[in-house]
């Protein structure tokens, strides 16, 4: 296969993001280029799209990339739907900068997913070639390697229980909260159950204090910008606000309520 020099922005995002500065980023649930295109426009330091719940699949993660590169401001992120390194690798060849990894149970884990977005010799991603990586990042290994972000997320008892470990792992560079899947593990019978809030401050508190010690990102998804400053302030390194999906929701029910008078 022949390699084709291209030129490459500088290391961003995971640069950025290995200094443990202070991110904010948006959620994309639906399969609408347009709309994240438009998302992507607005100043977030980063775009993740679901590749997990949302209805995002893999045909449109490209395309989803392709709409956050148009704008050139934010950088674009895909949670994989599993821990499955062919998840990993196919995310990062759509031109990913970094891949939002859900349900790592463990160390063990967390060394497969961080190898598997690192090249030979340190990792195990096959070399894409002309792919849209390629043109975002470069097509030597090891440079493509310093711009991509592997993170993975905090979510279960088992990851609660090995989180030191996972932070210690080489080639993670951050991990990230799922606050409804830890709730639900700490106890909650739903997302937001008072029984297990006190549980799930505790539980953040450490997280946030093994990344610090270890010296990699920590992040967490919220509802909105003023939780997202809240859990900065706190600790946390970048937060995700919200989705797409909900703020169409929560933007017609209100226009609907003021114009019926029940607002």
């Amino acid at each position: 296969m022949t390699t084709v020099s291209v030129s490459h922005p500088d290391p961003g995002f995971a640069a950025r993001l290995r200094r443990r500065e202070p991110l904010v980023g948006y959620w994309i649930s639906l399969d609408s280029p347009v709309a994240v295109e438009r998302i992507a426009g607005l100043g977030y330091d980063y775009v993740g799209v679901d590749g997990q719940h949302g209805v995002v699949h893999q045909p449109g993660w490209q395309a989803a990339m392709l709409a956050v590169d148009a704008r050139g401001r934010s950088a674009g992120v895909i949670r994989v739907p599993s821990p499955d390194p062919v998840a990993v690798g196919v995310a990062l060849d759509a031109g990913a900068r970094g891949v939002i990894v859900p349900m790592v149970e463990d160390a063990g884990q967390a060394r497969a997913v961080a190898r598997a977005c690192r090249h030979h010799p340190v990792g195990t991603r096959s070399l894409g070639g002309p792919v849209r990586a390629e043109l975002r990042m470069g097509s030597v290994p090891a440079e493509v390697d310093d711009r991509v972000a592997c993170i993975v997320m905090i979510e279960t008892a088992s990851a609660l229980s090995d989180l030191d470990a996972i932070c210690a792992t080489e080639g993670v560079d951050a991990v990230y909260v799922g606050p409804a899947d830890l709730s639900a593990a700490l106890g909650a019978r739903w997302f937001g159950d008072p029984a297990a809030a006190g549980a799930l401050e505790a539980a953040l508190r450490t997280v946030t204090g093994t990344a610090r010690r270890h010296g990699i990102a920590c992040g967490i998804h919220v509802p909105d910008g003023d939780g997202a400053a809240k859990r900065l302030a706190e600790g946390f390194t970048f937060a995700t606000v919200s989705s797409d999906i909900t703020h169409l929701q929560q933007a017609a029910a209100a226009h609907l309520a003021a114009a019926r008078g029940l607002a």
